[in-house]
């Protein structure tokens, strides 16, 4: 990837600060995470929609590390991780910053340039949501979440909250690695946060609570494959702009929706009911769509 404008200012940084940073101290009224990468959510939303939690904690059968591409240019999550899935402790005074928080400012910055533009010619004004960074725990407005939920938005106080360093692994784990695969699974969270916007996720809350389990997942999967179609439309608007793609990034973002489909992330027998993300097949699909058209209207997973 290209990323050479300016860094977003929207990051919050809590990492080395312990389990309780960010002074959210207990849930907040309306608040259901909502979770990006196939199976990945808060525990209060696997209990809710039936998710396995075992499928990241214990592997879930995802098999063995994959080896990088030759050439595919890694994510790094920077040098505050000290090789055994903790973060060390950041510098107290400056020191230079790292390149894990640089990358994520860098990626939410063409965000907020697209997603800015393209509220606008709704006639909207876009807020720009905070990132928070985190090592090993801390507090959402969504309750508690560790790092093993994985990347997830939280509605309640309209933040992506990220653990690099398990971010790192799970996609190395999954095999979608490479920096474009990274910038997936962050522009998927800022797709959930463009949903509550627009008042997608309030909505389908109120609508989940009137169904059946099966039909919660079902309206679910809906959720989440929107939120990759929104990826795939602002990586098209951001390349049509800002020029910010390379030879094999596409291959990247699309390996990598592929591989946080439910039927390739759950291991053991296939259950499509069970299913609160979608597909490899589903999910690379909508993805592709959103990279293809670019049009927000494209994006309506909720018809038919």
């Amino acid at each position: 990837m290209r990323l050479d404008g300016p860094e977003s200012q929207n990051v919050e940084d809590r990492r080395g600060r312990g389990g309780f940073g960010g002074g959210f101290g207990g849930r907040r009224g309306g608040g259901v995470a909502v979770g990006g990468i196939g199976g990945v959510v808060l525990l209060v939303v696997s209990l809710l929609l039936g998710i396995d939690p075992s499928v990241i904690l214990g592997g879930g059968g995802m098999g063995p590390e994959p080896q990088p591409a030759p050439q595919e240019r890694r994510f790094d999550p920077g040098p505050y991780a000290d090789g055994r899935g903790q973060a060390a402790p950041r510098p107290a005074q400056g020191g230079q910053e790292d390149s894990g928080r640089r990358f994520v400012a860098q990626v939410l910055g063409e965000t907020e340039r697209v997603w800015n533009q393209q509220f606008s010619s709704l006639g909207r004004r876009y807020e720009e949501p905070v990132l928070v960074l985190f090592s090993g725990a801390t507090q959402s407005g969504c309750g508690f979440a560790q790092a093993q939920t994985g990347p997830f938005y939280c509605p309640a106080d309209k933040r992506v909250y990220i653990d690099l360093e398990f971010m790192d692994r799970l996609q190395r784990q999954l095999g979608a690695t490479g920096d474009f695969a990274a910038a997936y699974i962050i522009a998927h969270e800022v797709g959930h946060h463009v949903q509550n916007l627009l008042g997608v996720l309030p909505r389908v809350q109120q609508a989940q609570a009137r169904l059946s389990d099966v039909e919660r997942n079902q309206l679910q999967v809906r959720v989440e494959l929107q939120a990759d179609c929104l990826a795939g439309m602002w990586a098209n608007q951001a390349q049509r702009s800002r020029n910010i793609l390379e030879q094999g990034d596409i291959e990247e973002g699309l390996r990598a929706a592929a591989a946080v489909g439910d039927d390739r992330v759950g291991g053991g027998r296939i259950r499509p009911e069970s299913f609160t993300h979608g597909s490899a097949q589903q999910r690379t699909r909508w993805f592709r769509r959103g990279l293809e058209s670019g049009n927000i209207r494209d994006c309506d997973t909720f018809q038919g």
